[in-house]
């Protein structure tokens, strides 16, 4: 029996220990009497292997279709095929890159020893390379690991995605392609292994809260999407040149797949069907809710009108905040994440991005990036008992310091590591194309097809 040690114990982080001298000796007891029952937490579980199925299937809905629409249906009319191209190509692409090395190097666990720092605090090994010694029997807690392996693999899937919405209408899709591979490899990887690779693992051994991917998913293609929109620059006619958003129907059927796709997101990360599965999706619905409406009530108050696209956009903040801080907080603390979530990302959606002139086409940065920062940083404030989370005696003012520090080296490593690959990516195919293509369009000039023919 394989226990990869990732999680499986539905994240020691997110409920309290609970320790007594009578539980310790009755589970004595337990185990010289009854060995069987004692190793019963490393036996398949039907219920929990049936929810991170489900699981899997909503997190993968969550790329194709949810964020193809999203993004697809904020883009101009030319550019719209583009945007769901490259989501269907990644989609495919990472799972074969995340068959071959990229789960191993994620979530092989040899050499990892907890409190030391050495290489595999870092990365993992190619022990596990084309799942080698994983078959459908072999376990990870109370699931096969190969249903580990998938759910995983659909976290690899959406964080590459998620960048391709602030450079939309402008790069080239082989330049797409290459690009996120390297950048798998060299940002999501180490950072998905020192974050949840378990004991020896530089965040992990820190004690971080990153429950379903604030500082994984979120800061890594946040910060990557920012970058990448500034060495590649801005659209033509950016920002004197109106582009509003070609199909509102489109994004927002996009946005309520995500919405419902992060379910899965978030409570599929509890590896199991419990308690704190179902206190993770409570908590992603009310922190989505309350920005979304945050958003809506600011731009009503400043424009006099409430837009469907703010609302949208203001949910899917709501959504990012709430993924690293999912399974430590409470209603209390998803109501308080939505809020500052709603006000900040909507600011740095706006007036931040106004004032240092980047062209981040979808906001990318200004939700997921700020987001899942804001999100990763309150977990260690609303995770405490005192604020309803399921942290008892938390050292507030250390564990903050800890969830800063680490969103923080994720940003800086995020950044300029993504700035080094984007520059290996333009001197093997270029990044941008060319001036003709991009007034096309790239639905004509990448693909040789329109979005719509009528």
């Amino acid at each position: 029996m394989v226990i990869t040690g990732i999680r499986n114990d539905m994240h020691r982080l997110a409920r309290p220990r609970l320790a007594s001298s009578l539980r310790i000796f009755l589970s004595s007891a337990l185990c010289l009497v009854a060995p069987s029952a004692a190793l019963a937490a490393d036996e398949l579980d039907t219920g929990d292997t049936a929810w991170l199925l489900t699981s899997t299937a909503l997190v993968l809905f969550m790329t194709i279709p949810g964020l193809a629409l999203f993004y697809g249906g904020l883009v101009r009319t030319k550019n719209v095929l583009s945007i769901l191209m490259q989501c269907l190509a990644l989609t495919a692409l990472m799972t074969i890159v995340w068959l071959i090395a990229g789960y191993s190097l994620a979530f092989d666990t040899t050499g990892m020893v907890a409190g030391e720092v050495g290489v595999n605090a870092f990365i993992g090994t190619f022990g596990k390379a084309f799942l080698s010694g994983v078959d459908a029997d072999t376990l990870s807690g109370t699931i096969p690991e190969i249903l580990f392996f998938a759910f995983q693999c659909t976290f690899a899937v959406i964080t590459p995605a998620l960048m391709i919405g602030a450079f939309a209408e402008r790069m080239k899709f082989s330049a797409v392609l290459i690009f996120s591979t390297l950048w798998l490899f060299v940002v999501y990887i180490p950072i998905c292994h020192m974050t949840w690779g378990g004991d020896g693992g530089l965040f992990w051994d820190w004690g971080v809260f990153d429950f379903a991917g604030g500082i994984v998913v979120h800061i890594t293609a946040g910060v990557a999407a920012l970058v990448a929109c500034i060495v590649i620059g801005p659209r033509q006619g950016y920002p004197t040149k109106a582009m509003p958003p070609h199909n509102l129907t489109m994004c927002v059927t996009g946005t309520g797949m995500l919405w419902v796709g992060w379910y899965g997101f978030n409570g599929g990360s509890a590896l199991g069907a419990n308690g704190a599965a179902a206190m993770a999706i409570t908590v992603t619905q009310i922190s989505a809710s309350t920005a979304a409406l945050t958003w809506m009530a600011i731009e009503w108050l400043k424009h006099g009108k409430p837009s469907v696209l703010g609302i949208a956009t203001g949910a899917i903040a709501g959504l990012a905040a709430i993924t690293p801080a999912a399974g430590v907080v409470g209603p209390i603390g998803g109501l308080a994440i939505g809020l500052c979530s709603g006000i900040i990302c909507f600011l740095a959606s706006t007036t931040l991005k106004r004032t240092l002139g980047y062209d981040d086409s979808l906001d990318v940065f200004g939700v997921h990036g700020v987001g899942g920062f804001v999100g990763t940083v309150l977990a260690g404030l609303f995770g405490a008992a005192a604020f309803g989370g399921n942290q008892i005696d938390l050292a507030i003012g250390n564990q903050i310091g800890l969830q800063f520090l680490a969103a923080v080296i994720t940003a800086a490593w995020a950044g300029v590591a993504s700035y080094v690959l984007l520059k290996v990516t333009d001197n093997i195919v270029g990044l941008r194309v060319t001036e003709e293509d991009e007034g096309t369009g790239l639905d004509i000039s990448l693909h040789e097809e329109r979005g719509y023919n009528l």
